[in-house]
């Protein structure tokens, strides 16, 4: 038996719309790449596919793409390196997005553990993962914020680090920059010639969830 791992990539879900052409303005109006849209001469089937920016998997929806009731897709997950920052850009795109919370409890994030579950503001010392907030689309499907700055360990490809948009790259750019200004204070202050290997050692530790440099 070939027992030889079978990558498994997933690159789209579908999410139920009672509305296709409503749907298609809202994430158009966010700035989701429009990837596909097309369907039947007489309308009875059609498909439509955004990718949110800086994402390497896109969701769809349509016309007898799924049977589900439009509005219950719920607690899908937006990753972000800063949820602050996601919130302001979604808001002034039009979406109406929760304050930044961090969960009292677990799972409070999800929302089914009441209010008292979900504490106002960023996480503590805004831990990795620790972070939220939420949006909804025109009928109801609920998109999830989380703010990941480092992964845990074996959530990310042993041989490589990427950094799918400016966003994510510049994020980790400002952190190794903090963290190498400690770096040197904890060294006399002086100058680390070798500031470029320090960035590029934290930098892909901070990705793979290792231990950070110090």
């Amino acid at each position: 038996m070939n027992t030889a791992r079978v990558d498994l990539k997933l690159e789209a879900l579908t999410i139920p719309v009672s509305d296709v052409d409503k749907s298609k303005r809202f994430y158009q109006d966010l700035g989701w790449r429009l990837d596909a849209d097309f369907g039947t001469d007489d309308g009875s089937f059609r498909i439509v596919q955004f990718t949110p920016p800086g994402s390497p998997a896109s969701i769809q929806f349509g016309t007898k793409v799924n049977s589900q009731t439009p509005g219950t897709a719920e607690g899908i997950y937006l990753v972000v390196s800063d949820v602050e920052a996601a919130h302001d850009a979604l808001v002034a795109l039009g979406a109406e997005v929760s304050d930044v919370f961090h969960p009292g409890a677990p799972g409070a994030q999800f929302g089914y553990v009441g209010a008292e579950g979900q504490l106002a503001g960023p996480a503590d010392a805004r831990a990795s993962y620790g972070s939220f907030a939420t949006f909804r689309d025109p009928d109801g499907n609920r998109y999830l914020l989380q703010e990941v700055t480092s992964r845990f360990a074996g959530r990310v490809e042993e041989t490589a680090t990427e950094y799918v948009s400016v966003t994510d790259l510049t994020g980790a750019l400002v952190r190794a920059s903090l963290a190498h200004g400690e770096h040197e204070a904890r060294n006399g202050g002086q100058y680390d010639e070798k500031w470029p290997e320090w960035y590029a050692r934290y930098m892909v530790a901070e990705a793979h969830g290792e231990q950070l440099p110090e």
